[in-house]
């Protein structure tokens, strides 16, 4: 029975945003240690504050202070924390209402056991030993018996140095089974060969292979080897410098069409400036030691391709 390949998968991507009056002034409060809502004209108080009622979009500027204390609507429990969450050991997710508040905010609550834990409980913010103006300046919350507090208070929403934008990192982890069909493209690839997969009814060869054509919708299997050299139908000029990416800027990445393929496959060009890359030059691909895919694809030094070999494939 072949090997069924698998493999970690990382997906990143720090969202940079910047913050209106009312998020700026609820970020920059918790990091003084204030819990800050906002009041609606019905009289109702939003923690956390929202800059538009949800319910009328009017906007919000009535800014109030609320408690650091409140009421757990409900809960549930997280035996297994991942990477980035609030706590590493076990610990309920809960839904508070803060006193004075007619909403309720999601956080973590550290307790002993899900058995410690239950709707209607009294709790407390924790405040985190180092504060930046971000949800994290809340720890978590923990069990507290207290009654509950009064109305909330008027405040001007104004702090000195206050936050104006935040970095949320957004990330998926998970495992990656590239299936038949791309299993043996990446085979292939190990031995500097490609492949790709051709329909039995259209006929044409997707590189790389879908297992299916996207087409006709009928499976394919008949592999075809394509390539190697190849030609660039569009491209675009990179000019941020990617983390963890070891390439100046400005590169190359392109589309191109390898000989044989219908479809066009991704990759940087390399050994020509890059204000000279254009459509129709013909690459081919170019191997790191040990690489299991091509590094980059370069000049062959052949005449460009003319535009109608390659305009279905754009």
């Amino acid at each position: 029975m072949p090997e069924v390949l698998s493999a970690p998968l990382v997906v990143e991507f720090p969202f940079t945003r910047s913050l209106g009056p009312v998020q700026s002034a609820f970020l920059t409060g918790l990091r003084e240690r204030t819990v800050l809502g906002v009041r609606t004209s019905d009289g109702r108080t939003l923690v956390p504050p929202v800059e538009y009622d949800p319910a009328t979009a009017e906007e919000l500027r009535d800014l109030v202070e609320v408690a650091a204390t409140g009421t757990v609507t409900t809960w549930a429990w997280n035996p297994s924390p991942r990477r980035g969450q609030p706590l590493e050991r076990p610990f309920a997710w809960v839904l508070v209402r803060l006193d004075g508040a007619d909403t309720a905010l999601l956080h973590a609550l550290d307790a002993p056991g899900p058995d410690a834990v239950r709707t209607g409980m009294r709790v407390r913010v924790r405040w985190a030993p180092e504060r930046a103006g971000a949800i994290t300046d809340i720890a978590c919350f923990e069990p507290y018996e207290s009654e509950e507090a009064g109305e909330p208070a008027a405040h001007t929403g104004e702090f000195s140095d206050p936050v104006t934008g935040i970095v949320a990192p957004a990330r998926l982890d998970y495992t990656y089974s590239p299936g038949r069909a791309q299993a043996g493209y990446i085979e292939a690839l190990a031995d500097r060969r490609t492949v790709g997969e051709r329909c039995p009814a259209c006929r044409k060869v997707y590189v790389p292979p879908r297992g299916a054509c996207p087409t006709c919708g009928v499976a394919t299997d008949e592999r075809v080897e394509v390539g190697p050299a190849g030609t660039v139908t569009t491209y675009c000029i990179v000019n941020i410098k990617a983390k963890n990416l070891d390439i100046e800027v400005p590169y190359v990445y392109a589309h191109i069409a390898l000989d044989g393929a219908d479809l066009a496959l991704h990759g940087r060009i390399g050994g020509i400036p890059y204000d000279q890359v254009r459509m129709g030059l013909r690459v081919e691909p170019v191997w790191s030691e040990g690489g299991r895919h091509p590094d980059h694809y370069r000049p062959t030094g052949e005449p460009d391709a003319d535009y109608d070999t390659y305009k279905e494939l754009i």
